[in-house]
């Protein structure tokens, strides 16, 4: 069978079942910030599994795919070295929620392996929790497996967790030996490859409370996971995942791209860790991740790294991994479209990260490789942690790159030293990234032994544009040193949050005002601090007013309106890749960081000011969905993020049919209120994060009064220069003539004589016909009687000019035009003037000296 065919019955075999079949969640759960990556088909229904969440369906079944790669589950270093290792996987599993329990799920597995795929029932075996008498019973009395093939273990390899307390229970494995020695028990949980586990059905029916005591669920569920690419080895009678038609295809082409066969083991295991990260890189960048240099986006870094020096041993040494995307979206594209539908903007992003390590990787290899000789003549087999070290901040190797490396070479790592500098390093980026002063400073001082819980939520009537102004109840005051906090019943006064910046405002009382220094929330209360004025205290109960900057508010809430068109937009024209990573909302402007591989063009930043701008102007009304259950929330489609924590119930903003996201910030009641939006910067803050700094509304004003300022500045400038350029121009011509007249001096202070005629001649300096001429003519000033004949080289062309006196024009009949045209025939050319002053030219610049030295012969001919 082929691994789709495979896949296919598994779902048709619990869909007759009647279980729900439903797509794979993205393996990066953005609705989970506790996890990096999805790593267990159960993920998706942890919160069924902890009583929080429920689902319209009690049975269900689906493909998931998993990412392990860190925490308990990392099998980075066994990739590629083994044949069933992997860092990405599919997850064949189904689910029971309250529904069926043991008796269902071991049947039904008994049934889909050895009635359906036809698995050979002498090799398989099954364990069960040592204390599971009830699924010991089962698989003994409704199954015809081999009684003596069911064995019992303990909690380390049958008793399934999720955590230190909460649900959890007892679980079963399937395994398959497919060695020789099929009944020998020995082989069974011993890690050994002929003996492996392809199925794990977990039964919930414990809660483990803080004191660790086991408590019975009152409602018990079945979580089975089996592991795709380990089945389809099974089924399809080969030793390793890799040999299966899932890989081949990938394998195939790294043969294709290198030259190099798949044949020998040194060869053989660089393709396997290529094929298997390509996967991994591929599905977490088209569900939204990013290499990075920080959580799921340093382990990306860390895989595609990895398979960039692999590739080294195969002598791939450009770019070459981001070719083997088009090859698994072939291949998967009809299970999981993203594949398909984000495949171009992944081989972007694989190509500029392969780009980018590119570059440093050979120096780092022959850093390493330096190294190691140095240390061989030492006999010494340990890498120190400081070039452990600086292999990973100058050349971007991370440590298990290094680690690898050394173990090929026969040596080891200092890895405790390089954690030490690690830690150092991060306590001085913590040192030098701390504010000297928090926000919430101020406002919690004092307050320690407040137990904020008593107090009811601070109402926030700040949604409500009628409301920004209020009169209220204090609840609590305290003082500290020059400052009082308030709690108060309600308020328009919105917190800092979601990257929005916490309004100003002021706080009346019996005719005095107060200004709002500052203001934090803790739980749901929000405590105002406002500066102490003497004869003056807040006693609860009373009344107070408060209000708050409305201006700056307004443009507060075009700016945060304009980040979620900006964002929408961003998504519409670059890629659907592009994710949050921070944001900023004041009243001056605005800042969106996202997640992109490259600098955006002008032309793509243009497309995208085009359409905010567009989108703004369509008047679109603003739509506030409050308190809506998550869940109701995703189905509407709403825009969601990684490491935000959300509660069972979610505010969602929502501009026409344009933008939707979780918000619970405050916006524009239309799009039209946004007024004109400008993009005043892109940049990159991180690799693969840039930044793009926009203004709104005023802002836009201010921004293109600077912009006509700074060019009124330039304009002036630039004509103060011109003037400066003409000054100078004038004194440097002045000064080169200056220069070149000097050299009339030394061809006056020479000359030979014709039939009692003098001549002055000489090769001299002139940038023009022009100057050329004038030098003449200042020469013919000074020569008193005579002949003179001054040749140039101008452009590649030689220029002659002929002064000859009055005295010699009227009574030697001399003339200055007869004596160049003849000059002019010797450097192949012609010309001619008047008789005191003639200019000629040539192409033959070879021959100006010989036009010199026929100088006297040419005058005497006319005397």
């Amino acid at each position: 069978m082929t691994s789709r065919e495979i896949r296919k019955q598994f779902l048709d075999f619990f869909q007759s079942k009647n279980h729900k079949i439903v797509p794979s969640s993205p393996v990066v759960p953005f609705d989970d910030p506790t996890l990096l990556f999805t790593n267990a088909g159960m993920n998706q229904f942890k919160d069924v599994f902890l009583g929080v969440g429920k689902r319209d369906y009690k049975r269900v079944a689906d493909t998931q795919k998993c990412i392990r790669v860190s925490g308990k589950h990392n099998d980075l270093e066994e990739v590629g070295h083994d044949t069933y290792h992997h860092t990405f996987f599919e997850m064949l599993g189904n689910w029971s929620f309250g529904d069926y329990y043991k008796e269902e799920a071991i049947i039904w597995a008994w049934e889909l392996l050895t009635n359906v795929w036809k698995l050979p029932k002498e090799r398989l075996w099954a364990t069960v929790y040592k204390d599971d008498e009830e699924a010991h019973k089962l698989w003994k009395t409704k199954t015809d497996i081999n009684p003596e093939h069911v064995l019992k273990f303990g909690e380390k390899d049958n008793f399934w967790e999720m955590a230190d307390t909460g649900p959890c229970g007892p679980c079963s494995e399937i395994h398959i030996n497919v060695g020789n020695d099929f009944n020998n028990p020995e082989y069974v949980n011993a890690g050994s490859p002929e003996c492996i586990e392809i199925w794990n059905l977990v039964f919930i029916q414990y809660n483990r409370d803080e004191s660790g005591k086991l408590n019975e669920l009152p409602a018990k569920h079945v979580d089975t996971g089996m592991g795709f690419e380990r089945v389809c080895a099974v089924l399809q009678k080969k030793s390793s995942n890799y040999d299966t038609d899932v890989f081949s295809p990938l394998i195939d082409e790294v043969v294709k791209l290198s030259g190099v066969k798949y044949d020998k083991e040194e060869d053989k295991i660089p393709m396997r860790v290529i094929s298997d990260h390509i996967r991994a890189l591929t599905f977490a960048i088209a569900d939204g991740a990013v290499p990075g240099n920080e959580g799921r986006g340093y382990v990306l870094r860390r895989i595609l790294r990895r398979a960039a020096r692999y590739g080294r041993k195969l002598n791939l040494n450009s770019p070459f991994l981001y070719k083997l995307v088009d090859v698994l979206a072939e291949n998967m594209g009809d299970v999981f479209p993203e594949l398909l539908i984000n495949k171009s903007n992944v081989k972007k992003i694989i190509k500029a990260e392969e780009e980018s390590f590119n570059s440093t990787l050979d120096r780092g290899i022959a850093l390493f490789n330096d190294l190691v000789n140095k240390l061989q003549k030492k006999n010494e087999k340990t890498i120190p942690g400081e070039d452990v070290f600086k292999l990973y901040d100058t050349y971007g190797f991370p440590v298990d790159l290094t680690n690898v490396m050394a173990i090929e070479k026969g040596f080891s790592i200092d890895e405790v030293r390089f954690n030490e500098l690690m830690d150092q390093q991060k306590e001085r980026s913590r040192e030098f990234s701390k504010d000297k002063f928090t926000s919430a400073g101020t406002a919690l001082e004092g307050f320690e032994d407040v137990d904020f819980k008593e107090f009811p939520k601070s109402e926030f009537t700040g949604y409500d544009y009628n409301s920004l102004k209020i009169e209220t109840e204090v609840l609590f005051s305290k003082e500290h040193n020059n400052y009082i906090g308030l709690i108060l019943r309600e308020t328009p006064f919105y917190v800092e949050s979601g990257g929005q910046v916490s309004d100003t405002g002021k706080l009346l009382k019996d005719g005095q005002t107060f200004q709002i220094v500052n203001a934090v929330k803790v739980f749901d209360t929000i405590i105002h601090t406002v500066e102490k004025k003497s004869g003056f205290d807040f006693t609860p109960g009373e009344k107070v007013s408060i209000l708050i900057d409305d201006t700056r508010r307004w443009d507060i809430m075009r700016n945060h309106s304009a980040t979620h068109f900006l964002h929408a937009a961003l998504r519409k024209i670059i890629g659907t890749h592009i994710q949050q990573a921070g944001s900023y909302v004041g009243p001056d402007h605005l800042r969106f960081d996202f997640t992109h591989f490259s600098k955006l063009s002008p032309d793509e930043l243009k497309d995208v000011e085009s359409l905010v701008n567009e989108q703004i102007r369509r008047n679109l009304i603003r739509t506030r969905h409050e308190n809506v259950p998550i869940d109701e929330a995703k189905k509407m489609g709403a825009l969601m993020f990684f490491g935000d924590k959300y509660g069972d119930n979610v505010n969602v903003i929502q501009f026409g049919d344009f933008t939707m996201e979780f918000c619970g910030g405050t916006h524009v009641l239309n799009s039209s209120e946004i007024g004109l939006f400008k993009i005043i910067s892109e940049s990159s803050i991180a690799s693969g994060v840039r930044r793009i700094e926009a203004v709104t509304g005023a802002g836009v004003e201010k921004y293109i009064n600077s912009q006509i300022k700074q060019l009124k500045n330039f304009s002036d400038r630039i004509d103060e220069l011109l003037e400066s350029k003409k000054k100078l121009e004038k004194e440097n011509s002045e000064l080169k003539l200056k220069q070149k007249l000097g050299q009339l001096d030394q061809i006056l202070a020479q000359h030979s004589e014709e039939k009692g005629v003098k001549i002055f001649k000489g090769r001299i300096l002139a940038d023009s016909m022009e100057e050329l001429m004038s030098i003449g003519s200042e020469l013919r000033n000074k020569m008193g009687s005579g002949v003179c004949v001054l040749i140039s080289q101008i452009d590649d062309k030689a220029g002659i000019v002929a002064v000859v006196s009055d005295d010699l024009i009227k009574n030697r009949k001399l003339s200055a035009g007869k004596i160049v045209a003849d000059l002019a025939k010797i450097v192949g050319g012609g010309g001619g003037g008047r008789q005191h002053l003639a200019t000629a030219g040539g192409k033959d610049v070879s021959q100006i000296a010989v036009a010199l030295s026929n100088v006297e012969q040419v005058v005497a001919k006319f005397l």
